[in-house]
């Protein structure tokens, strides 16, 4: 029995590795961990990874998408089925608008688009329509980053313009993951676990990357449940730090709350892209986060001016701000 209990999992072996589709291994995990480890990656790898995607179509004259265009040979339905084939990368965590303008008679793909700096399309052969007749297709489309699947209902929620399309949006970068679970022998045991996985992406995140990820992800939500509390500091830390009351040079009685300082993030009700930059940047308690400057946030990967923001007003309705400059 003592194998049972000194034996430690090894670190993810390549097998197999190309820019888009890898193959791990992990072994020495203890009989039936290879399942319980497998099974909860591939829902980590498959629910918690962001993506781009196209959120919104606007094409001029058409209301609505059970409508034809003169001159194009699909309607208005394929066109968006074309569309959302289209996969993109997103270098920014705002939203962008990209153009199409073209003149027929012509076979459009995704490289006829005009795109903004922010946005790289990673499959421009994707076909988007055929123009049988010398007449000019505009389509403009809105590209967002976010997490999994989110239905067009979703997004006719927001506040659109008229004749705006909303999408069914699939976010999530990977196209397929498997895993495999074999025994193998540790000391005298035959039925310990290896772990074979499988990740194939769309492109826009490496096999690899996507793994890591849920491991970390899987290793920060476990840490939360379990209470770990590196991240929690004292009013004292707080106040020491440069951060973070409205009026922090006031006396010690109107000091931020030590239990307030210990709030999770999870709890603001901020936008699960800007929990889940911060809880990647291992900032994960309001404490932690009013130790910060804005510059600081700022460089934190997924974070930008909108995301800040959000955090301003997290933080302002608990009578808090940032770090000063």
């Amino acid at each position: 029995m003592s194998d049972y209990h000194i034996a430690l999992p090894s670190k993810p072996r390549v097998v197999s590795e190309s820019e888009r589709s890898g193959t791990y291994e992990i072994d020495g995990l203890y009989p039936g961990y290879g399942y319980t480890l497998g099974n909860s990656l591939r829902r980590i790898v498959l629910s918690s990874l962001p993506g781009a995607a196209v959120t919104h179509v606007k094409i001029p004259g058409v209301a609505h998408e059970f409508s034809t265009i003169d001159g194009v040979k699909e309607d208005v339905v394929t066109i968006l089925l074309n569309i959302r084939k289209i996969r993109l990368k997103l270098v920014t965590d705002e939203p962008q608008t990209m153009t199409l303008h073209v003149k027929g008679p012509k076979s459009v793909t995704a490289e006829d688009l005009k795109l903004p700096g922010q946005v790289e399309v990673l499959n421009p052969e994707s076909h988007i329509a055929d123009i049988s007749g010398k007449v000019t297709l505009d389509i403009e489309l809105r590209a967002e980053r976010g997490l999994g699947y989110i239905p067009k209902e979703v997004h006719q929620k927001e506040r659109v313009d008229v004749g705006t399309i909303a999408l069914d949006a699939i976010f999530s970068p990977i196209r397929r993951v498997n895993y495999e679970v074999e025994n193998m022998r540790v000391g005298d045991r035959t039925d310990f676990n290896r772990l074979r996985i499988l990740i194939e992406t769309d492109g826009t995140i490496a096999p690899r990357e996507a793994l890591e990820r849920s491991i970390e992800t899987m290793i920060h939500q476990l840490k939360a449940v379990v209470g770990f509390k590196e991240d929690d500091v004292s009013e004292r830390d707080v106040l020491s730090s440069g951060g973070s009351s409205r009026d922090s040079k006031r006396d010690d009685k109107t000091a931020p709350d030590a239990e307030v300082l210990k709030t999770r993030i999870t709890e603001l009700n901020m936008p699960q892209r800007v929990t889940d930059a911060l809880d990647n940047a291992s900032i994960r308690t309001v404490g932690g986060l009013v130790r910060k400057r804005e510059d600081d946030l700022l460089s934190i990967e997924g974070l930008g001016q909108k995301g800040l923001q959000d955090i301003k007003r997290a933080l302002s309705n608990l009578g808090l701000t940032l770090r000063s400059q």
